[in-house]
């Protein structure tokens, strides 16, 4: 199955044009998940830790102070730039920065006791040449940990999430369903320890704000919100005031998956 290039070419320029934000970002920053992962992966003195996709690099400084190295990686030369800026400046020296695909990773098998990706494989065309990749580097008994976004298994439902995120930012490919995560954790032979499925808010304002690329892409996200059928406003918890979007939920998944 091929892909088409330019998906990870409008990752690279969203993300480019948006690194600052992403540090910034609240929901990136201070998210409740981030200490949830030191409970999850209980990091060690010795463990050699990947963290893909870095955005921010939230995920990558806080399990630091607690593992023996981290290689930092992003698709994205500006993000990954960023996330060394505000790693070195937050007294994180124990990283490594590597400019890398997640679908690709420039790194030999068995190379990692640890990797994380959190908020950001909704944006790979190829989430299972991922999750290989990911099996590939990870050492047997590597820990993995991701958290992400995912969709309904309702169809409508997730065709109506995914399109909103898609005309938000260009660079949204597809949220999964927790089912297709796990059959696709599954054939890598990964056995899954713990997860949880939870609701996320959002803010909607700087939600929109931070990657939509026009007004024009604001205004038809705002509409289609706004003139969602019941059901959806029910689901995504779509809350409106002064006729205006204030807020709204997705779900959101955290799994520990264990390499066999």
């Amino acid at each position: 199955m091929s892909f088409n290039p330019s998906s990870k070419q409008r990752v690279q320029q969203q993300f480019g044009q948006n690194a600052e934000k992403y540090v910034s970002s609240e929901g990136h920053a201070q998210g409740s998940d981030l200490a949830l992962a030191i409970e999850l992966l209980h990091p060690t003195s010795a463990d050699i830790m990947l963290d893909v996709a870095t955005g921010g690099g939230h995920v990558a400084k806080t399990l630091a102070p607690f593992v023996q190295s981290v290689t930092v990686t992003d698709l994205t030369s500006m993000m990954l730039e960023t996330a060394r800026n505000h790693l070195t400046e937050s007294g994180v020296k124990n990283a490594q920065y590597v400019l890398a695909d997640a679908e690709e990773l420039p790194f030999l098998k068995d190379s990692f006791d640890i990797v994380t990706c959190r908020i950001a494989a909704h944006h790979f065309p190829n989430p299972a040449a991922f999750i290989r990749e990911v099996a590939r580097v990870l050492r047997p008994n590597g820990r993995f940990l991701l958290i992400d976004n995912v969709a309904p298994d309702d169809p409508a439902c997730s065709d109506f999430v995914n399109l909103v995120e898609a005309i938000r930012d260009p660079s949204h490919v597809k949220c999964l369903t927790v089912l297709q995560w796990q059959s696709l954790l599954e054939k890598q032979g990964f056995i899954l320890a713990q997860s949880t499925a939870r609701k996320k808010k959002f803010r909607f304002q700087s939600w929109l704000d931070r990657m939509a690329p026009t007004d024009a892409h604001r205004l038809a996200v705002s509409s289609m919100l706004l003139n969602a059928p019941r059901d959806f406003k029910s689901y995504f918890n779509i809350v409106i005031e002064n006729g205006a979007v204030s807020s709204f939920e997705t779900d959101e998944w955290i799994a520990l998956a264990v390499k066999a």
